[in-house]
C-alpha cells in the first residue's frame, strides 16, 4: 500500500508514545517526538531504542523536540497524545499552537474520557477519542522496554461525531482516520478504528483500572494475578463492576470482558508492574483519581453499587495514596 505523506507527532515518548512513535519511525513513517529532560537529550544523541522480547530496533536519527523548541509552522497532520492524564491540561496551550484546522487530535490514555473532555478546551480541531494495549516503559534515557508483544491501539469518533458525520460519503475526516489505521497497520502496530470508540475505550478502561487496582492493593507484580486465588479473583470481579457500571451508562460491551482482560493479564512477563504502581513506589504524580478513585463517583452518578471498588478505594486512600 502506497504512504499516505501524513505527518505524525507523539506528544508524550514514554512507554505508550515511545512504542507507538518508534515503530511508526521504524516502518518509514514522517514522525516528530515531544519528549523532555535526559530522555530527549539520548533520543538527539543516540535516537531512540525500543526492546521487544522477540526483537529490538533503534530509531536514529530521531527528530525530538520539547514543547517549547517546538516551531509552530511545523503542523503535524496527527497528533498522538501519549501523556498521563493528569498533564492533559499543560498539553492544551501547545496544541492549540501546533495544530492546524485538518490536524487529528487522537489521544490514546488509559483514563476514559479524555477525548471529549480535551474536545472541549480546543474548539475548532477535531479531537477523537482512543486506547492503547501495550505493556512498555522508559527503562533507561532513550531505551523503550516492552514487557510483552501487543501494542494495539483502537481510536475513533465519539458518538456526537458520528451523528454530525452520519450519511456524508466520501468524508475527509474519515479517510484521514482510515489512513491513520493502514499506516498503524503497516508499521507492526494493529491500528484499529472503531465503530464505537465510547464501547472500546470502556473495554480497555474495564482491564487497566482493576489492573493497577489490584496492584497496588496487593503490592504484587502481575505474577500473582495470573494464579488461581484472592488477587486473580478480585481482579476478575472489578472488571465485573466496571462492565456492570458500564451497562448503567448505555455502553454494552457485546463480549466476555472478563476472560478476555484474563488472557491479556497471563500474557504478561511475571515482573510487569503497571506504570500507575511505577509511579506510586517513586512517589511521582500519579493517575490513581482518574484510574480508579473516579470510577466511584461515575457509579454514584448512574446509580451502580460497587463493593469490590469500595473497599479497594477506601484502603488506597487509608494508604495516603493519592
Amino acid at each position: 500500500m502506497s504512504d499516505s505523506g501524513l505527518k505524525y507527532m507523539i506528544l508524550g515518548t514514554g512507554g505508550t508514545g515511545g512504542a507507538v512513535g518508534a515503530h511508526l519511525a521504524h516502518g518509514g513513517k514522517d514522525v516528530t517526538f515531544i519528549a523532555r529532560g535526559r530522555h530527549l537529550e539520548t533520543m538527539r544523541e543516540n535516537g531512540l531504542k525500543v526492546i521487544r522480547p522477540d526483537t529490538e530496533f533503534t530509531v536514529s536519527p530521531a527528530r525530538a523536540f520539547s514543547m517549547e523548541e517546538c516551531a509552530e509552522d511545523l503542523r503535524p497532520d496527527v497528533i498522538l497524545v501519549c501523556v498521563k492524564g493528569y498533564s492533559i491540561a499543560d498539553t492544551i496551550p501547545f496544541i492549540s499552537k501546533i495544530a492546524g484546522p485538518d490536524t487529528l487530535v487522537i489521544p490514546i490514555l488509559n483514563i476514559f474520557g479524555t477525548g471529549g473532555e480535551m474536545q472541549k478546551e480546543l474548539p475548532g480541531i477535531t479531537v477523537t477519542d482512543g486506547c492503547i494495549y501495550v505493556a512498555s516503559e522508559v527503562r533507561e534515557p532513550g531505551v523503550i522496554f516492552m514487557n510483552g508483544t501487543i501494542l494495539r491501539v483502537v481510536f475513533g469518533l465519539r458518538k456526537d461525531q458520528r451523528e454530525r458525520l452520519a450519511g456524508l460519503s466520501g468524508c475527509d475526516l474519515i479517510s484521514r482516520l482510515k489512513q491513520v489505521e493502514e499506516d498503524m497497520n503497516a508499521c507492526g502496530i494493529r491500528g484499529i478504528l472503531s465503530d464505537n470508540i465510547e464501547r472500546d475505550a470502556m473495554r480497555k478502561f474495564s482491564y487497566v483500572s482493576p489492573q493497577g487496582a489490584c496492584g497496588l492493593y496487593y503490592d504484587i507484580p502481575a505474577g500473582p494475578m495470573q494464579k488461581e486465588g484472592e488477587a486473580r479473583d478480585c481482579f476478575a470481579g472489578m472488571i465485573g463492576e466496571i462492565a456492570k457500571l458500564a451497562d448503567a451508562m448505555g455502553i454494552g460491551f457485546e463480549s466476555d470482558v472478563v476472560s478476555e482482560s484474563l488472557r491479556i493479564l497471563d500474557g504478561l512477563a511475571p515482573d510487569m508492574t503497571t506504570s500507575l504502581q511505577r509511579d506510586v513506589a517513586a512517589g511521582k504524580s500519579t493517575e490513581i483519581d482518574g484510574l480508579i478513585y473516579n470510577v466511584l463517583t461515575m457509579a454514584e452518578k448512574y446509580g451502580v453499587d460497587l463493593p469490590i471498588y469500595r473497599k479497594v478505594v477506601a484502603e488506597l486512600k487509608s494508604r495516603g495514596i493519592r
